[in-house]
């Protein structure tokens, strides 16, 4: 028994010298600061990081932004025979549209909106079919353009929910006469877009011209009748009630405030007059960013008052 507590005792011993030097030279926050204090080496200078003026930066780089137009860009113009048949062929639909749907001032002009917007948010589904079956075979930096033409189709989605709100959409002749006419001309800009985006584009910013000079004389003629009208619940909540994110990103070419920074519209509505005058200029909205991805391939190629409509190039003779 005495050979056994022999045995234990000088383990023991032998244990705690083996371990003793690690347990007792640990650094303890006072032996630290002791030791940082009788140190004869030269305590290291902190240098001040410079404070960085956030808002300076931000403006900056929103005028960097919004001076983008500034870059030497070529301007574009639309091959002549392109030119001369997309046009007649928006004119030709429009102007059936108008024979069968002439404005009146009456319920009658909601159905004529509801066909013309569900036609009109047609290409910026084919656009980003297109893009997405590019973006599958590896084709990349499309996300801008695709963000932009999601947020426009959602924009015009609100014009056609606003207008089914006024019973625009009540006949099943109408609706049929609109579904039919907005499924050919899918696939038609589908293949367009495919072989030519400028020319594609085109037509969709021949399209938003005649929308916008619709609506501007529908207030003009009928607005007083508008004045008198409510609000419609979904008009509300677009513009007024949900995040504006989508709104705008689909305003790629806005104005510059005071201190060069983007101005933001944001709509007032007190009446359908105001929502009319919203989805008019809505519709101008589509039509500056279509003529600069026309012209200069780029949805912010010239600023907001630079902002001309495409015309044709001379043909070469």
């Amino acid at each position: 028994m005495c050979r056994f507590y022999a045995t234990l005792l000088l383990y023991y011993c032998t244990y705690t010298a083996a371990f003793t030097p690690i347990i007792t030279s640990r650094p303890t926050p006072f032996t630290t600061l002791r030791m940082a204090s009788t140190t004869d080496k030269p305590t290291k200078t902190i240098q001040e990081e410079p404070v960085i003026d956030m808002e300076k930066e931000s403006n900056t780089f929103k005028s960097a932004i919004a001076k983008k137009s500034d870059l030497s860009k070529e301007q574009k113009g639309m091959d002549e025979g392109i030119f001369n048949f997309n046009k007649k062929l928006i004119d030709t639909v429009y102007d059936i549209i108008c024979f069968i749907y002439p404005v009146t001032g009456t319920k009658r002009d909601f159905a004529r909106f509801f066909v013309l917007e569900t036609v009109a948010r047609v290409p910026y589904f084919a656009y980003l079919s297109v893009m997405h079956l590019r973006e599958t075979f590896g084709e990349r930096e499309l996300g801008d353009k695709m963000r932009t033409h999601y947020a426009e189709a959602d924009n015009e989605l609100h014009h056609l929910l606003i207008m089914e709100a006024l019973g625009g959409n009540d006949s099943i002749i109408d609706r049929t006469l609109a579904q039919t006419m907005a499924f050919g001309y899918y696939w038609y800009v589908v293949i367009i877009y495919a072989w030519n985006e400028p020319a594609a584009y085109h037509l969709s910013e021949l399209i938003e011209d005649h929308a916008y000079d619709t609506y501007n004389g529908f207030l003009t003629n009928h607005g007083e009748m508008l004045k008198k009208m409510p609000v419609p619940a979904i008009a509300q909540k677009y513009y007024v009630e949900d995040n504006p994110f989508l709104f705008d990103l689909f305003c790629t070419v806005k104005d510059l405030d005071d201190d060069g920074d983007f101005s933001a519209r944001r709509p007032k509505l007190e009446s359908l007059y105001d929502v009319f005058v919203n989805i008019r200029d809505d519709e101008r909205e589509h039509w500056k960013t279509l003529c600069n991805l026309v012209q200069y391939g780029d949805m912010q190629g010239v600023e907001n008052k630079a902002v001309k409509g495409t015309q044709p190039l001379p043909s070469s003779s």
